[in-house]
């Protein structure tokens, strides 16, 4: 018997992990790879999000890691840029006005070796079944049952801890893959003034290029119906055509991807929470996924020791409610307004762009939106 068990092993259920032991609960971590999962997956840390790997002692570590990114731009498809947006205009709200970039899979193993010794985190424990009662919750794992007062799903978007509990995913598909590359390029020259984040618009043909600190990161809509092998055989020639290095690319890695919008219609059943891509899962741009769900961990994570230490279930029930809004009303609709953008060319757009980069107080206003900086002053 443990008093948390938390399904997965990932940045959000190994933050909740050390939100939750830090306060003195015990918890337990059931993770069905035989170890952290490798993929780069994630690369944005917002300003917020580092304030609270700061309060979990990990940021330090992190930032040795990663890169700073002060800047991000708009940038035409074989133009200039339109706009350059500073994070620098923050500065008088966070203590990290920046991103950082920097994969997930570089997150994880910090915040495992932060975990006290007393979490015990369970690796080749699959979750295949959630029973829940008025007291406690029994999981069945693929190495047997393990029996805990609360559950936390942070098991990703095919959560089997939200199928356990019989939970609907809501939403769209999108109607276009993801396809990301990977590659071993110094793109600076290429590209000459191209910034660590750069949106590039196209109607035709967008893209996101991201600076990690191993590869640039290269992001492209490919359509929905062909066939993979078809699509990456096809990567060089449209990595051309984002920049003539003189030769081919060289490519470290790439996949395709269906990109989903939904959500779960509640993030809470009972001793059961969900988190992250387990409660909701949106369009990468932006990088506000990993962020928000890294929240999800904090906010339902902190409530839930609350709740424990003895305050009113009304505590985790407000907290639950504001990260689901959250997901819907911010991170949901802020994505799906950065996808919609880059596909178009509209020209009043992008004289707003010039005009937000060129006035402070606007670029403020914009990038703590953008950053998820307002999302965490909403109240329930």
């Amino acid at each position: 018997m443990t008093t948390v068990a938390i399904a997965g092993a990932g940045p959000v259920g190994l933050t909740a992990a050390l939100v939750l032991a830090r306060r003195g609960v015990e918890v337990t971590v059931l993770e069905q790879g035989a170890g952290l999962a490798g993929e780069s997956r994630a690369s944005t840390f917002h300003p917020p999000t580092l304030e609270m790997l700061r309060d979990l002692g990990v940021v330090d570590t992190l930032l040795g890691k990663g890169l700073v990114a002060s800047t991000f731009q708009y940038r035409e498809r074989g133009g200039d840029p339109v706009a350059t947006l500073d994070l620098g205009v923050l500065a008088g709200d966070t203590d990290f006005p920046y991103r950082v970039q920097c994969e997930q899979s570089k997150l994880t193993p910090i915040l495992l070796d932060a975990l006290p010794d007393s979490v015990r985190v369970r690796f080749g424990h699959t979750v295949d079944g959630v029973e829940t009662g008025s007291h406690g919750v029994r999981v069945s794992t693929s190495r047997g049952p393990v029996r805990c007062d609360w559950l936390i799903g942070a098991d990703g978007a095919h959560s089997a801890v939200r199928g356990g509990v019989g939970a609907e995913f809501e939403g769209s598909t999108y109607p276009e893959r993801f396809l990301v590359a990977s590659v071993d390029e110094q793109l600076d020259a290429a590209l000459p003034g191209i910034a660590p984040i750069n949106y590039v618009f196209d109607p035709d043909e967008w893209l996101v290029l991201l600076r990690t600190p191993d590869h640039w990161r290269v992001l492209l809509p490919t359509p929905a119906d062909t066939a993979d092998d078809l699509e990456l055989r096809c990567l060089p020639e449209r990595l051309a055509r984002v920049a003539d290095l003189g030769r081919s690319w060289r490519i470290a890695h790439a996949s395709l991807y269906h990109v989903h919008e939904r959500v779960a219609p509640r993030f809470r059943y009972g001793r059961v929470l969900l988190m992250g891509d387990a409660a909701h899962v949106n369009n990468p741009l932006g990088g506000l996924g990993m962020n928000s769900g890294i929240h999800d961990a904090v906010r339902m994570g902190s409530a839930l020791a609350d709740v424990l230490a003895g305050a009113p279930d009304e505590v985790l029930e407000q907290a639950v409610r504001q990260r689901r809004r959250v997901a819907v009303d911010h991170v949901q609709r802020t994505s799906r307004a950065n996808w919609t953008r880059l596909r178009t060319h509209d020209a009043e757009y992008r004289r707003d762009l010039r005009e937000l980069a060129a006035d402070p107080a606007a670029a403020r206003a914009y990038l703590r939106r953008a950053c998820l900086m307002d999302s965490l002053e909403s109240t329930a």
